[in-house]
C-alpha cells in the first residue's frame, strides 16, 4: 500500500506542471483508487481523520463526477496539499507483524 500511496504523492506533484490533459484524467484514475483504498483500509478501525480526508480527497478527483475548478492555478494547492497528505500517510502505516 505504501507505494500506492507514494505513486499517487509522484503523479500529484508531477499534475503541477503543464502537461497534456489525458495526464490529468490519469491522475484522477490513480489518486481516486489510492484514496478509496486509504478509506477502506482505515473504515476498519472506525470513522476517523483518515477516512474522512481520503473520502474528501476520492471526491474531489473522482473522474466519473468531475470537479471544474476551470483554471490551474485553482488545482495548484490541491495538488500539492493532497500530494502532501498522501506522503503523510504513507509514512505513517503500521508494519503487519506477521
Amino acid at each position: 500500500m505504501k507505494g500506492l500511496l507514494l505513486l499517487c504523492a509522484t503523479l500529484l506533484f508531477l499534475g503541477l506542471a503543464d502537461l497534456p490533459i489525458g495526464y490529468y484524467t490519469l491522475l484522477r484514475i490513480v489518486v481516486t483508487i489510492g484514496s478509496v483504498v486509504v478509506v477502506v483500509t482505515e473504515f476498519e478501525n472506525g470513522l476517523n481523520f483518515w477516512v474522512f480526508t481520503f473520502g474528501l480527497i476520492a471526491i474531489l478527483f473522482n473522474p466519473l463526477i468531475p470537479v471544474y475548478l476551470n483554471e490551474k492555478s485553482a488545482w495548484m494547492p490541491i495538488d500539492t496539499i493532497s500530494g502532501i497528505i498522501f506522503i503523510i500517510k504513507s509514512f505513517t502505516l503500521k508494519q503487519k507483524i506477521k
